[in-house]
């Protein structure tokens, strides 16, 4: 859709109640309405034991991956997934639900309370697998429960259940996903939010901003395209949404399916002269998100889950599972409304601007706003410079790391006339009956018969250096598992060897790398396990772009996996001995 047919667009809905109602939209999700539960939701029901349960523990004072608290509090959970029919945007089309809401269940808990998530797998017609990524927790001496299948455990088979027990050991926003295929894109995935010490007053906490591209095609029609045999499969995105919700014009819809013009927007309420917290989270397959809010400047206070040292900025740039949250003071009058946006930016796509309403305590709720946007930077594809973003608790890597591994990114075309992302010139595919951390638990730990695993087994070395040098003229939002990385550079052209704030450099655990760009990053070797290390754009992920971490194998043998790990591959193999898994990408 063309800028001045959107605008058109807009302009005649602006005063329109929203056509379909919240179930036909989002389901039984209340996300996106005025009538969203406020966080922390579970307080009323299950207080902060002691008021606070992290004690003296603050974010100035402590080492959040080594001094994580012990609540003693679980917080359960029961996801049902299933297939459903929903209009996020007005166009009808099947997707995949948790517990029949799109987004799914916001997850909440404390900083050191454990979180139990029993997950029900009853996708049917057609049947498939799944897992979920808890997005990301380090898993301390938990690292079975990650989430990945051919990585950590089997799938969940149809019809089976399986539950993920782990600690909240860092706090801040997240997310969750499934991490089978391109699963997430379908609908499987929600909001995560860890409560931990106030670093920062506000008033008022807002929730989660959910950002997320959105496709009219079921997702593994996608995965066939970008798998297909075409020298350069691009994949265009319909729509981009906050909290589930955006219009579209449905007059473009040409395939027959039902579709409803002014489906509705997302709905937030500011209190005048209130400071308010929005968790910014970028839960798309494939684009860069820029948010913003009219006539308003937002206070950057952390990144992923680390809190940084306050700056000022009129739009925040997020790649696919980056946070962002920031702070807010409600400015305007009693009467004031005005947009919420956020722009797709550096990706393929019909319609890149999406749209949420912001009403302060007088302003009147059925009609949209006519506020201003900022104008966004539509050129540009990475993260706000590093010298910009400081974390309030200082760390300062080893300078001298005690090895450092180069991963040269690419896109090849093989024989047969299909792309293939890679790294180190391997193209990851999973084996969904053989996960590696559990063949690692057996002292198997060489995989010269499968390549295609792209196992890098870096032993004990206490810091490890990756330097990554993106050889494609795409952008790649490059995720690990299991750590915080140290992001010491990143740029055009080749590293130089210079490092951004090398005593107390920002860390997250997603970094965009520009386009015929670099990126250096660190992590401490304190995590036992294999950690995935890959490009979180879907379906750069689907065509391999993907590499596993081994840590300190050794300790991997001692480790205590539960026998429901084993129990679930062997219900996969039943699974799988009377049905063909139609995997045709990297599987995770």
């Amino acid at each position: 859709m063309s800028a001045s047919t959107l605008a058109k667009f807009i302009v005649s809905s602006l005063n329109l109640i929203a056509a379909l109602s919240q179930t036909a939209t989002n389901g039984a999700s209340l996300l996106g309405t005025l009538q969203a539960p406020k966080l922390p939701e579970f307080l009323t029901s299950n207080p902060l034991p002691a008021g606070f349960p992290w004690g003296t523990k603050t974010a100035t004072n402590s080492n959040p991956y080594t001094q994580s608290p012990n609540t003693g509090v679980t917080r359960y959970y029961n996801f049902n997934i299933q297939r459903g029919q929903i209009a996020p945007d007005g166009y009808q089309k099947n997707v995949i639900l948790i517990n029949g809401q799109f987004p799914g269940p916001t997850i909440e808990a404390n900083w050191g309370d454990m979180i139990s998530v029993t997950v029900n797998n009853n996708i049917a017609g057609p049947e498939e697998g799944t897992s979920i990524h808890w997005y990301v927790l380090l898993q301390t001496q938990t690292p079975w429960y990650d989430g990945v299948p051919s990585v950590h455990q089997c799938p969940i088979p149809p019809g089976k259940s399986f539950t993920y027990t782990f600690k909240a050991d860092l706090y801040g926003t997240s997310w969750y996903h499934a991490h089978y295929s391109a699963q997430y894109a379908g609908g499987l995935l929600g909001p995560m939010i860890i409560h931990g010490p106030k670093i920062f007053k506000y008033d008022v906490d807002v929730g989660p901003v959910f950002l997320s591209d959105y496709y009219h095609r079921d997702y593994f029609d996608l995965v066939k395209q970008v798998m297909g045999n075409e020298s350069s499969p691009v994949v265009f995105s319909d729509n981009n949404l906050i909290n589930g919700k955006m219009d579209f014009n449905c007059s473009t819809v040409t395939d027959g399916t039902p579709c409803t013009n002014n489906a509705g927007l997302s709905k937030f309420n500011f209190q005048t002269g209130k400071t308010h917290l929005l968790r910014l989270i970028n839960a798309g397959a494939d684009g860069t998100q820029q948010f913003s809010i009219d006539n308003h400047v937002m206070t950057v206070v952390a990144n992923d889950f680390v809190p940084v040292q306050p700056y000022t900025t009129k739009i925040v740039t997020l790649g696919i599972g980056q946070r962002t949250d920031v702070l807010v003071t409600a400015t305007g009058n009693d009467t004031t409304s005005v947009f919420m946006r956020s722009n797709l930016t550096c990706t393929p796509t019909n319609q890149p601007d999406a749209l949420a309403a912001i009403y302060y305590p007088k302003a009147n709720t059925n009609t949209r706003p006519q506020s201003t946007a900022w104008q966004p930077n539509s050129t540009y594809c990475g993260n706000d410079p590093l010298a910009q973003t400081v974390p309030i608790f200082p760390i300062t890597p080893a300078p001298n790391p005690a090895v450092t591994q180069v991963f040269d990114m690419g896109l090849e075309v093989n024989s047969t006339g299909h792309s293939l992302w890679t790294m180190n010139q391997v193209s990851f595919r999973g084996n969904f009956n053989d996960p590696i951390l559990l063949l690692a638990k057996s002292g198997n730990t060489s995989y010269p018969y499968d390549p295609e695993w792209n196992v890098y087994n870096l032993g004990t070395n206490q810091t490890i250096r990756f330097v990554v040098n993106n050889k494609t003229p795409f952008w790649h939002p490059m995720h690990i598992h299991g750590h915080n990385m140290y992001i010491l550079a990143e740029g055009d052209g080749a590293w130089d060897g210079t490092i951004v704030n090398p005593n107390n450099p920002q860390r997250r655990d997603v970094q965009i790398v520009r386009p015929n760009g670099y990126m250096v990053v660190q992590i401490d070797n304190n995590n036992p396990g294999v950690w995935p290390f890959h490009c979180h754009i879907a379906w750069h992920l689907a065509g391999g772009l993907y590499a596993n971490i081994m840590l300190r194998p050794s300790d991997i043998r001692k480790m205590n996996i539960p026998s429901t790990f084993s129990q679930t591959c062997r219900d996969w193999a039943d699974f799988t001995s009377t049905t063909v898994v139609d995997q045709i990408d990297a599987g995770t």
